[in-house]
C-alpha cells in the first residue's frame, strides 16, 4: 500500500465518523426535509454514500490495473442511473440501516483501497462524468483525495435544507476545505 492510499483511508474514516453522526444528531423531521436544487431529501444523500462505494470500488480497481470503468455488460458507467434508484429504494429505511450497510460497503472499499500503490495513483483515470460534469481523464491520485471528501461534501449539500445548522463552528470548520468548497462552487454556483 502506498502513502496517498494511507492518508485516503485515514481521511474517509474520519469524515464518515463525523458525517454519520452529524446525520444521527437530526430529527426525523429534518432528515425528510427537500433539499434545495436537488430531487433528494436530507436522508437520501446517507443512501447515497452508502450506496455508490461499491460502484467506487470497481472504479478504483479498475483504475489500478489501468483500465477503464464499464458499465454491467459494456458501455460507459452512467454513475447517476447507477445511484438513483438505489437511494430511492432506501428512502424508507431506518438511518441505522443505511448506515449498517454503509459500514459494511465502506470495509470492503477500504480494503481495496490499502492494495493501491503510490504508483498506481500516478495513473489516469477516466471519470464518465454525471450529471453537471463532462467525462475525462483525471490523474487517479488527484481524484482519491478529492473523493476522500465525499462525505461533507454532500454535509454541505444538506445544510441548504437545514440552514439552523449551518453556523455551527464544528461544521464551518469541517467544510472549510478546498475540496469541499470547489466542488460546491462547481457544482451548486450561487
Amino acid at each position: 500500500m502506498g502513502t496517498a492510499a494511507d492518508k485516503v483511508i485515514d481521511q474517509i474514516i474520519e469524515n464518515r465518523t463525523k458525517f454519520q453522526a452529524f446525520c444521527e444528531s437530526l430529527t426525523e423531521e429534518q432528515l425528510d426535509r427537500p433539499v434545495p436544487q436537488s430531487t433528494w431529501i436530507v436522508r437520501d444523500f446517507a443512501a447515497h454514500l452508502d450506496t455508490l462505494d461499491p460502484a467506487m470500488q470497481s472504479l478504483f480497481e479498475a483504475t489500478a490495473r489501468n483500465q477503464k470503468l464499464t458499465a454491467p455488460g459494456g458501455g460507459e458507467f452512467d454513475v447517476d442511473a447507477f445511484n438513483e434508484p438505489l437511494v430511492t429504494a432506501r428512502r424508507g429505511w431506518p438511518l441505522s440501516r443505511v448506515f449498517e450497510e454503509a459500514a459494511q460497503n465502506r470495509t470492503q472499499l477500504i480494503q481495496v483501497l490499502r492494495q493501491i500503490t503510490d504508483e498506481q495513483t500516478q495513473h489516469l483515470m477516466y471519470f464518465s462524468g454525471d450529471a453537471k460534469r463532462k467525462a475525462g481523464n483525471v490523474p487517479f491520485g488527484l481524484f482519491l483525495a478529492g473523493w476522500a471528501w465525499h462525505d461533507p461534501i454532500h454535509l454541505a449539500d444538506m445544510l441548504r435544507a437545514l440552514p439552523e445548522r449551518a453556523d455551527d463552528p464544528d461544521i464551518v470548520a469541517w467544510l472549510d476545505n478546498g475540496f469541499v468548497k470547489g466542488y460546491q462552487a462547481a457544482m451548486n454556483p450561487a
